[in-house]
């Protein structure tokens, strides 16, 4: 399983499964998720690895932003998202 900061993922489990999220931070067998609207950046979601479903899809000025610790936002995580979105119904 190949995944980075700033890929999107989708829960298969729990209360949120089928919801996206883009991945924030990671640590062994965990992910930590935020999709900036029900899960913000300051409470990050912890989901082990075999409760998630990579995407192909990564958002690269948003992994910038977290690999240099720039400043962000929980807008920048849901426009991620939303810009996966409505390249996945193109298709």
């Amino acid at each position: 399983m190949e995944y980075t900061v700033g890929q999107v993922a989708y829960s298969k489990s729990g209360h949120d499964k089928g919801d996206a999220f883009v991945i924030f931070d990671a640590e062994g067998e965990y992910v930590y998720l935020v999709d900036g609207k029900n899960r913000r950046i300051e409470k990050p979601k912890k989901k082990k690895l075999k409760h998630v479903q990579f995407t192909n899809y990564i958002d690269y000025e948003l992994q910038a932003k977290i690999m240099h610790r720039e400043q962000l936002l929980d807008s920048d995580f849901a426009k991620a998202i939303k810009k996966y979105s409505s390249q996945n119904r193109a298709k």
